[in-house]
């Protein structure tokens, strides 16, 4: 494998993080189930627990790419939320999808997906406990009432399932204490920041305990739209979980869990990068700032709901042997507005509609013997995606296109994964998971006149023009069986020095877009009832985990290589629905774009300086490439396959990545009751980000965000209080964006861009 890493400014931090292993990288970022703070279990490895394998194991024992956060190291560096964590880990992006508050786009190794439409699997699967989220809509939430986050990278669909080809993100939620726990915390910030949280535990008996916590998240925009005077990237959330936990014999736990979310922030409008083509409008100095004018999607305003719950039944049979039954259920809905334009006049304006739902049901049985330990299970999903969505769309031909897309998808799965103990040093792993996953689709598309919209978005005079799809259940529909292996060997040189290596097979089941367009793009209807395949995954990975200094340095590396094959490409294109020549209207286009290579390196690493300080880091490399990406062109007036992978890049896929921070704890007594006083500094850097497959105007140049955290925490760890100030530096960076050049009167170049400056106080009391 060969590698090379270009300079970038913070070649320093590489150099830094470096110097701390001599050369092995690593982190163990956790929190002990006890609680402790991360800064405890530095000095003590065997306490940081992670369920990357879906049993408890040592962070730095078990043979897999993982980054872990405990809840209380997250609340000391005032980590907002789920995306904050892909600035420390290796090779991941985490951001809110384009023009959305709280639906998530992921990507781990180069593997994610973009477009939350239904039909789409995300690539990285997001799991609350054991509970798959096969929808992105909600997925941003804010971070309350965890024990820890774990970052699994590298396809898991061993143990996780067919969308895990990239990794996994799993919430960890505390198990209830023994005692009555009441924990209360208060947030003020810039942009009029005000946020609460209440957290709360109970035991009603030796058998019987029960818990919730209610959430409030409040805050002004960071702009304003300048034709409403309504805040842009706002936030107006409310968040609630309760639980109850019984334990009517010592051998059998059950946990009852439900949890919701309503997000009530204004629509979040791009800013235009370009000068209106027809009306001059001007680029507006703050990239904050809108003009879009489209604030309502279905007669209703911006709003997002999700609500869940979950049964959790574990039964330890003996010492070596337990059983564990999860059932879910789960459901959102998301009214969006989505102005592509962000102008005032009406040019191209999306309203917007997602419903999702979905029931799992999982048994998993856990053997822990001395020379063997393993899981076994299956696993049951029936998940229903819809969106409607009308694109209402000025030119030369003004028309008001109604799409809906409306999925099942009912899967299988039956799994295992056993590790065997050759020898106290010498271990091997083998897993495998059969996957059955089928999908039926509904699509229809049709085109009305005017800009008024569509009956189906609330116009019932609008006038029908065309209908280009019109596809029922029963027509479009596919079975993607698949069986994906992992092998492992894990050799532990000494105490402090695991050495492992595996390959692993991911999978990705195919699918329908259901945006697709047969008369606009000129597609069979044998070709759109095949819909796109499934992509696969092959990464062989190799990894050395240490420790040093009676475990007060803890170092990962890991170098991968992948073979990606039949990946899934989902965009949308211009397209001429009335045979003028010009693009009056635009529709989704899925495809199978070949075959890919992705190779890498990351290195972490952890260390307790001395007993007040502590460093921890992270270096990070990729180079992933197409190899094969086939579209088809006219070649001599004939339509053919023509291959422009060199023209293609992995989007949201850095190619290097670095992270360092420092924290520094002194004793400071404070109103008589002692205590902590803590200060860390944190430096990020991201390389040069592609936004799509291909170059454009709003791939984002490499940059460097800068935080600083001040906190005193009491002796008695009752009171904590926190100054947190993010992005110092003040950067501006997109995120996403649209480009459509060429549809509308005025053209979409519209970006999407990360926070700005912010500081916030925190205050923190456990009752």
């Amino acid at each position: 494998m060969r590698l090379t890493i270009r300079h970038f400014p913070l070649h320093r931090i590489a150099a830094a993080v470096l110097a701390l292993s001599g050369g092995a990288i690593g982190t163990a970022q956790a929190q002990t189930e006890s609680g402790a703070p991360a800064a405890g279990a530095i000095q003590d490895a065997g306490v940081v627990t992670v369920s990357a394998r879906r049993r408890p194991e040592n962070l730095q024992d078990v043979p897999v790419s993982v980054t872990a956060f405990g809840g209380d190291q997250l609340s000391k560096q005032g980590t907002p939320d789920i995306t904050a964590l892909a600035l420390s880990i290796p090779n991941t992006t985490l951001k809110a999808s384009r023009a959305t508050n709280s639906t998530l786009t992921a990507f781990i190794r180069g593997v994610g997906q973009q477009d939350p439409l239904a039909g789409f699997e995300a690539g990285v699967g997001i799991y609350l406990d054991d509970i798959y989220l096969a929808r992105p809509q909600a997925a941003v939430t804010d971070i309350y009432d965890v024990e820890r986050i774990e970052v699994l990278r590298g396809p898991q669909g061993t143990l996780y399932g067919r969308n895990t080809i990239g990794g996994a993100v799993k919430y960890v939620t505390r198990k209830l204490g023994s005692k009555t726990d009441i924990r209360a915390r208060v947030t003020l910030g810039d942009y009029s920041q005000r946020e609460a949280v209440l957290t709360a535990s109970t035991p009603i008996s030796d058998a019987v305990r029960v818990g919730g916590s209610i959430a409030r998240f409040k805050r002004d925009g960071y702009g304003r739209n300048l034709v409403t005077g309504a805040h842009n990237y706002d936030k107006d959330m409310t968040a609630a979980r309760l639980s109850a936990e019984f334990t009517p014999t010592p051998e059998l736990f059950i946990r009852l869990a439900g949890d919701a979310t309503q997000d009530d922030s204004s629509p979040r409008n791009g800013h235009r990068v370009t000068v209106g083509r027809t009306s001059g409008a001007q680029i507006l100095s703050n990239v904050y700032d809108t003009r879009a004018n489209l604030a309502r999607a279905l007669g209703h305003e911006q709003e997002v709901k999700a609500h869940g719950w979950s049964a959790l039944l574990e039964y330890t049979v003996s010492p070596q042997l337990s059983v564990k039954s999860v059932t879910a259920a789960r459901r959102d809905k998301s009214y969006a507005p989505i102005d592509f334009d962000s102008l005032q006049m009406v040019d191209f304006e999306v309203p917007a509609l997602y419903k999702n739902k979905q029931f799992s049901q999982e048994f998993q049985l856990t053997y822990t013997g001395d020379k063997v330990q393993g899981v076994a299970g299956v696993y049951y999903i029936d998940a229903n995606a819809f969106n409607i969505f009308d694109t209402v769309l000025a030119g030369a031909f003004p028309s008001s296109t109604y799409t809906l897309g409306d999925i099942d998808t009912k899967a299988w799965a039956v799994f295992a994964d056993a590790n065997y103990k050759v020898s106290d040093a010498l271990s091997f792993s083998l897993g495998g998971r059969y996957t059955a996953d089928k999908r039926e689709a509904s699509v229809l598309r049709q085109i009305y006149l005017g800009l008024n919209g569509t009956p189906g978005m609330g116009t019932p005079n609008a006038v029908l023009f065309r209908t280009d799809t019109d596809f029922t259940h029963g027509e479009l529909e596919r079975e993607d069986k698949k069986f994906t292996p992992k092998v492992g060997l894990a050799y532990k040189a000494s105490a402090s020095q695991n050495i492992y290596a595996s390959w692993a097979r991911g999978f990705k089941g195919g699918g329908f877009d259901p945006r697709m367009n047969v008369l606009g793009t000129k597609i069979s209807n044998a070709t759109a009832r095949a819909g796109f395949l499934p992509e696969t995954i092959d990464t062989l990975e190799l990894g050395l985990k240490s420790s040093y200094n009676n475990n007060r340095i803890l170092t990962n590396i890991a170098l991968f290589d992948s073979k990606y094959k039949d990946v899934q490409i989902p965009g949308s294109v211009e397209v001429d629905t009335n045979g003028d020549g010009r693009p009056d209207s635009f529709a989704g286009v899925t495809t199978n774009a070949g075959k890919a290579k992705i190779r890498g390196i990351e290195l972490e690493a952890s260390a307790r300086v001395s007993n007040a300080f502590s460093v921890t880091g992270m270096v990070s490399h990729i180079n992933a490439e197409y190899t094969q990406f086939l579209t088809s062109q006219l070649v001599g007036g004939v339509p053919a396959l023509v291959n422009v992978a060199s023209e293609r890049y992995f989007q949201n896929t850095p190619k290097n990545s670095a992270n360092l921070r420092a924290t520094y704890d002194m004793a400071l007594p404070m109103m008589g009751r002692g205590g902590t006083f803590s200060v860390s500094g944190n430096a990020s850097y991201k390389d040069e980000t592609s936004q799509f497959e291909y170059a454009s105007v709003l791939d984002q140049p490499a940059y460097t965000l800068y935080d600083l955290s001040l906190t005193w925490t009491s002796a008695d760890n009752k009171i904590r209080a926190g100054l947190h100030g993010k992005n110092l530096g003040d950067q501006r960076y997109r995120t996403g964006g649209y480009v459509f050049p060429n549809l509308g009167k005025e053209g979409v170049l519209t970006a999407f861009y990360g926070a700005p400056r912010t500081v916030s106080a925190t205050l923190e009391y456990r009752f």
